[in-house]
């Protein structure tokens, strides 16, 4: 399934809420989150697949997904920005999860927290997203491409400045190469050894 959802960097968060409240977008709620990100011993999804499997604790639910990059590799091992494959479902515990992952052979790579307000309006979530060391950016997903163009534009942002970067880009667009820490949290940042 192709997950469709755009992203607007560098946004002006009271500009945007001030946006949503003239639209009538509903506010769906605040959440902290906490996710790890897995792979195999020597990281065959990220290199043969640009995949990975994420285990997500969203505060009311907990998450377990597989998600790819969807593009053709360029000759410098780039992905074009084509978007994601992901198959998502709920599992009923954060921590039974990351030990039956463990189990059966996947590693994780990073454990990582941020901070999300949702919005709703015309059957597109508007999440504005916050993450450690980085600016706080806005993210649109919906059931077509069209949709998430029409809000985003009523909301007053350019379709051609969208991006469809996994977080990891975003990280890296800021110089940050996220692979190379362990642990991203708003108290501490550690590298790997």
């Amino acid at each position: 399934m192709e997950e469709i959802e755009a992203k607007f960097l560098d946004i002006n968060v009271s500009e945007l809420k001030e946006k949503l409240k003239q639209n009538n977008a509903k506010f769906v709620g605040s959440f902290d989150y906490k996710r790890k990100s897995y792979d195999f011993p020597g990281l065959k999804l990220a290199k043969e697949k640009q995949a990975w499997v994420r285990l997500r604790d969203e505060g009311e639910r907990v998450t377990l997904a597989y998600k790819e990059r969807i593009g053709v590799k360029a000759n410098d091992g780039s992905i074009s920005d084509e978007g994601l494959k992901e198959i998502e479902f709920v599992v009923s515990d954060f921590n039974l999860t990351d030990q039956f992952l463990k189990s059966i052979g996947l590693i994780e790579k990073f454990y990582e927290e941020n901070k999300r307000e949702r919005y709703t309006l015309d059957g597109v979530e508007i999440d504005i997203d916050s993450w450690p060391m980085i600016p706080t950016y806005v993210e649109f997903e919906g059931s077509s491409w069209d949709k998430v163009e029409s809000v985003s534009k009523k909301l007053g942002f350019n379709w051609n400045e969208h991006a469809r970067y996994t977080t990891m880009q975003v990280y890296r667009k800021y110089g940050i190469e996220e692979n190379d820490y362990c642990v991203i949290t708003f108290t501490e940042q550690i590298k790997k050894s």
